[in-house]
């Protein structure tokens, strides 16, 4: 263990409070009891009795009016000569009080004439420390729901400061590495967690509506697959193995439905060894769901009356304004194909180009590898094109539909015969990608020749190419019936509802670097 201390240690103001936390434990007084009782929540006595007539202080005094008992952090502190008043905090709301010399006592102190308890109450609390108060409601002369405290319970002695109450916490980094501050002095990041919650809640309701079963499936895996991307290991010492976190929840939904569950989903945490920007962190929250007997059209119409209801409960609205644009999550939404996406907003015909061509046209981007690009068949190259000239043009609701087999390994072949064609779609909204569905490929021949694909390209670099899954194939084999499929990431959700400029405003605990 190492002799230094921590640098707080060293301030001021951490020194001071723990001598007055000396001095409390010498009076007698636990600064930190087990427990403390029936506390009515603020948002409670808030609602119940704001538009309730109360009357006075003087009524409060002599207990006229409702009694209540309440805690939280004490967040601001006015000594006033015979009364004290001050605000404690909860969840964002709070409430005044008012402290009596002659009716408020502190909860385990024998009071002498050097110390009373309203000497306690102003030379031994500080603000951020956490109390319980029992007392009468009352409203004062300008209207303000108010706490006659009649008993005050110190819950925890506090050592450090919190931010300042007026600037909080300016700097981001520090925002989200200490989310804790971040959450007591900054209402609108506390209201926008608050809104993550409400929205997951909102979103099992309607799956729930819609017949769907919630599953949790394992998060460590021996074999990864289901999406592109590179996985996290660790040793499973047990067993002397390698072990991945999984990158995708597909796999194992898939191996369910096989198992006769004909509606299932889970929202649960996936993992992808990346990088990290506004819309990506390594560690995400996505909702994957399977249903037995849909396509992809039905899913399509599903997922945009989730975005609907979701616009509706929150705001009352289908319409969002964020930045300068409106966005309208009204249904239907827009259906185009990734072709003619390409071709509407890229102003680019993939059917009278030859894969030349549009190696040309890429490559005058110097953001491609030249090597990349020749390599690519015509659908990664209608990809590429999709990524460089279409996606950030899709503001308003979209899905793309019918993209190129090389997208994924996954998807059912298009019913139209079209070559090389599958029953994707993507939804696309300020051009950012919010939801991956297919018409799932259910044929356990088809199914093992793309995936042998995707793991020969594994083996000739392509980093991100999961191994060919054997068990998988295996489950196809034994009997899967149509089923479409949708994944939606989550927070990007919560960041298109909450209006938040960061993944890292609606994650409790992104990824940060490492504090130098």
């Amino acid at each position: 263990m190492s002799s230094h201390l921590p640098e707080y240690h060293k301030h001021e103001e951490y020194q001071n409070r723990l001598k007055k936390l000396e001095e409390i434990r010498a009076l007698d007084i636990n600064p930190y009891p087990h427990k403390y009782a029936e506390v009515q929540p603020l948002k409670e006595i808030i609602n119940t009795y704001t538009a309730h007539p109360l009357g006075h202080s003087e009524e409060a005094a002599n207990g006229k009016t409702p009694e209540v008992k309440a805690a939280g952090r004490l967040v601001l502190f006015r000594a006033m000569g015979k009364n004290s008043f001050a605000q404690i905090q909860e969840e964002g709301l709070r409430i005044q009080l008012m402290f009596n010399r002659e009716h408020t006592v502190v909860e385990g102190l024998n009071a002498t004439e050097e110390l009373t308890h309203m000497k306690f109450i102003e030379k031994k609390l500080d603000l951020g420390d956490i109390i319980g108060v029992e007392g009468n409601l009352f409203f004062t002369n300008k209207g303000e729901l108010t706490i006659y405290v009649k008993k005050v319970t110190l819950l925890c002695k506090v050592l450090l400061p919190l931010a300042d109450k007026h600037g909080g916490l300016v700097d981001k980094g520090m925002r989200y590495r200490k989310r804790w501050l971040d959450l007591l002095t900054n209402k609108e990041a506390a209201h926008t967690l608050m809104l993550r919650s409400e929205i997951i809640k909102e979103v099992r309701s309607y799956m729930e509506k819609a017949g769907f079963m919630e599953v949790e499936t394992a998060i460590l895996h021996n074999m990864y697959g289901g999406a592109e991307a590179r996985p996290f290991t660790t040793i499973l010492n047990a067993l002397h193995q390698e072990m991945f976190l999984r990158i995708s929840l597909e796999i194992s939904l898939k191996k369910l439905i096989v198992g006769g569950l004909n509606k299932v989903y889970e929202i649960g945490k996936v993992f992808r060894n990346e990088g990290l920007d506004k819309t990506h962190n390594p560690e995400f929250t996505e909702l994957e769901a399977y249903a037995a007997y849909w396509d992809y059209n039905d899913l399509m119409i599903f997922i945009e009356n989730l975005f609907e209801k979701l616009a509706i409960k929150l705001y009352g609205d289908t319409k969002l304004k964020i930045e300068d644009n409106i966005i309208d999550l009204k249904t239907p939404w827009k259906r185009m194909t990734y072709k003619d996406a390409i071709k509407v907003y890229g102003d680019i015909d993939v059917d009278k180009l030859s894969d030349v061509s549009i190696r040309e046209i890429l490559l005058r981007d110097d953001s491609y590898k030249e090597e990349e690009i020749k390599k690519a068949s015509k659908g990664q190259l209608m990809a590429f094109l999709f990524e460089k000239f279409v996606e950030n043009k899709l503001i308003q609701p979209h899905h793309i539909i019918d993209h190129p087999i090389e997208t994924t390994p996954l998807c059912k072949l298009h019913r139209d015969g079209q070559d090389n064609i599958v029953e994707r779609f993507e939804s696309f909204i300020l051009g950012h990608e919010f939801v991956n569905a297919y018409t799932e490929l259910n044929d356990p021949i088809l199914q093992r020749k793309l995936l042998e694909k995707q793991a020969q390209r594994r083996l000739e670099g392509a980093q991100e190419a999961p191994p060919l899954d054997e068990e998988f194939v295996e489950a196809i084999c034994q009997g899967m019936p149509p089923t479409g499929g949708f994944g939606i990431g989550i927070d990007r959700l919560c960041m298109l509802l909450t209006k938040a400029e960061s993944i890292k405003d609606v994650i409790y605990f992104p990824i940060m670097r490492p504090e130098e």
